[in-house]
This record gives C-alpha cells, structure tokens and sequence, in this order.
C-alpha cells in the first residue's frame, strides 16, 4: 500500500474562514466603540436639553412664551437655531435689561455651560442655524481674501476697519475688534437685530473662515501710522485737521499778534 503524501496545503475553505473571522472581529470591535460612544454622547446631550429646559423656563419663557411661540414682549423662538441663542446668551445681550432700540452686548448672566444647553434646547425645538464647526473658527483662512469680503459684504455698517458705525432710529452697528470667532460666525448666520443674515449660500464657510482671519489680523496690527482715531476713516481724519490743526495754527497767530502789540 502507498502511503498518502502530505502536500503541505491547506484547504480554500481555511483562507475564506481566516477572512471571515478577521471582519466579524474587526465589525465586532468598531460596532461596540461606536455604540458606547454613541450612548455617552446621546447621555451628555440629553443631560444639556434637560439643564436648557429647566434654565428656559426659570429665565425666558415669561418673556418668550412656555413653548418658544412668543409674546407681546418677545418674539418667538421657533426656528432661531442654537447658534441665535448661544450668541445672544454668551454676550450678555439676553436676557435683556431694558427694551430699546438695540440690545447691547454686557457682562453674561450664564456661564458657557449654560449658554450651551439653553442654545441646544432652543435648537431642538425647530430647525435652525447650528452652532458653527470649530474648523471655521481657528482664523488660518485667507486674511486677504476675508479682507475683501468684509469690505463687499460689512465695511458699509462696521466700517472698513471694524471700528463700527452709527444706523438710523438710535441703532448702530457694533465694533468688532475683540470680538470672538465663534460670535463672528454666529452672527453672520443668524443676523442679530439689524444685521442681514449672510447663510452659507452668500457667504460659503470657508470664506467666513476667511472674514474671521482678517478681523483676527486687525486685532493683532494696530493701525501703523500712529493714532487712529478710532479708525473712522480720512474724513475723520481730515476734520480732525482742519479743526485742532488751522485751529492751533490761528491761535498761534493771535498769540503772536496780541504779544507784538
């Protein structure tokens, strides 16, 4: 009798089963890191609609009404988004001191945390402008690019330098200098008060990035030629010439005058 030779391979079926075991522990694996992240995520937000709604009805639904629909004293909230809410919040514009023509940006009555969950409370109520994606806000866009934006799309309201300007009824448009790049985005999506609202099909993320980096370089460059008087421009400038500059100069010549006589 021959004996069988060993031929040293093994059968097809052991190459697929090696396969097949590798991505059931590799799916395995991925489903349950996806599954716990998921449940600590939907954990964390739920935690933050639950402080929002808790925080709404103690501090804005007199004013806003128990289920955003408004008021006489307030509009609603329906559609506004979280980033509406964050931006008014975080600046201290809400909840507001007094009525007026124009809410003013003042020390905040929440902490962060707070602001979040009272923006992720509105938010979830109706769809709206989302808080904006950090990407957008670290101001490495294109300064000279954002320049140019800014002076097409806001230099006519906040002045080409950011300085801001005075509107019509007692308004006015805000200065920008300091001015965070999370608020900057959000107020460009939401238009507070007076302000247009500029979505992503005016004005692409990227070239918001790009405004942003450009005010971030008028924060970091003071003006160059010495005093800017507070960057409202040559006529400024030119009146503020005309006035201390002929001024001391008659003066100068009345002194002069009155000493020879």
């Amino acid at each position: 009798m021959r004996k069988s030779k060993k031929t040293g391979r093994r059968s097809p079926l052991a190459s697929v089963a090696l396969i097949l075991i590798g991505l059931v522990a590799t799916g395995g694996a991925y489903a349950l890191f996806s599954t716990t992240a998921t449940a600590s995520t939907t954990a964390a937000d739920s935690q933050l609609l639950t402080e929002g709604s808790k925080l709404f009805q103690a501090n804005c639904a007199t004013c806003h009404g128990l289920n955003l629909e408004g008021t006489k004293q307030a509009p609603t909230l329906i559609g506004v988004g979280a980033a509406s809410v964050q931006f008014q919040v975080s600046t201290g514009r809400m909840p507001a001191a007094a009525s007026g023509p124009q809410e003013e940006e003042k020390t905040p009555q929440f902490t962060d945390q707070q602001a979040l969950a009272l923006a992720l409370y509105v938010g979830s109520k109706a769809p709206g402008p989302g808080i904006p994606d950090k990407q957008y806000l670290g101001g490495t866009g294109n300064a000279a690019k954002g320049a140019e934006l800014f002076r097409i799309n806001c230099a006519m309201c906040h002045n080409v330098a950011g300085a801001g300007g005075a509107l019509t009824e007692g308004k006015y448009a805000p200065s920008l200098s300091g001015v965070s790049a999370l608020h900057a985005y959000e107020a460009m999506i939401t238009g507070p008060q007076n302000m247009p609202v500029f979505n992503d099909a005016n004005i692409t993320p990227s070239q918001k990035a790009d405004i942003i980096t450009y005010l971030k370089y008028l924060d970091k460059n003071p003006s160059p030629g010495g005093l800017d008087l507070g960057n409202l421009g040559p006529v400024s400038e030119g009146l503020f010439l005309w006035i201390f500059g002929l001024g001391a100069i008659v003066g100068v010549t009345i002194w002069l005058t009155a000493k020879a006589n």
